[in-house]
């Protein structure tokens, strides 16, 4: 099965990294995020992964041709201004008719792959979507006055579930997808929900986006050297 990394957006708000580099390149501890991504799903056996590079692509491109290659990867140009949902359209002569995965190039978790694609051969449905529970950033204060009367340190019970970025989906998903600027996250992810073909497979552990250098700095305390 292969595994589609959407990798071209600028990443405006890790803009002291991003002047130089496209957004999936920042490292982690000394190794670019994408890398990492592409090492998690490589551990539970998946070899073909398909980059949809755009802002600053042929970064990517030059990182992997002198790279040795005991996986197959794809870097293709899906534009400088193609929205979440009009990169996947662009590869769809790469897609072809095959089940494929979906993973944001901007965020690393434990998931157990085999367990989320297992899920959706299961369920069955056009696309399965991992939700995680955010991690907490605040705690609860209630006042009374001008006095503090309850206090509660925020947990992840708090929260309510959210796109974790870890996707299984069927080649139907490109027919909701209109054009380059199509967010895969409003009108095609809202229509495969309305039909009740939208699966969500919980993850409970290790979780963490990086669209700041907060994000950044948690990873690297996360994330092994």
């Amino acid at each position: 099965m292969k595994v589609v990394i959407l990798a071209g957006g600028q990443g405006t708000r890790l803009s002291e990294y991003t002047r130089t580099i496209p957004k999936p390149m920042v490292k982690i501890n000394g190794k670019p995020i994408l890398i990492r991504i592409i090492e998690h799903y490589k551990k539970y056996g998946f070899n073909e992964f398909i980059i949809a590079a755009g802002y600053k692509g042929h970064i990517i491109k030059k990182y992997f041709i002198k790279k040795k290659k005991d996986i197959k990867i794809i870097v293709v140009d899906t534009g400088l201004k193609s929205m979440t949902g009009g990169r996947i359209k662009r590869l769809s002569n790469y897609l072809k008719d095959e089940t494929f995965m979906m993973k944001y190039g901007d965020g690393l978790a434990d998931i157990n792959i085999k367990k989320l694609v297992n899920f959706h051969k299961k369920n069955k449905k056009i696309i399965t979507m991992t939700v995680v529970r955010p991690p907490a950033r605040f705690g609860y204060v209630k006042l009374k006055g001008k006095k503090v009367d309850y206090f509660k340190e925020k947990s992840k019970l708090d929260e309510g579930w959210i796109n974790g970025g870890f996707f299984v989906m069927e080649p139907a998903i490109l027919k909701y997808i209109k054009n380059d600027q199509t967010y895969l996250e409003r009108e095609p992810l809202e229509r495969v929900c309305k039909k009740k073909e939208l699966g969500a497979y919980k993850h409970k552990g290790f979780w963490q986006c990086m669209d700041t250098i907060r994000d950044k700095e948690i990873l690297e305390n996360k994330v092994k050297k």
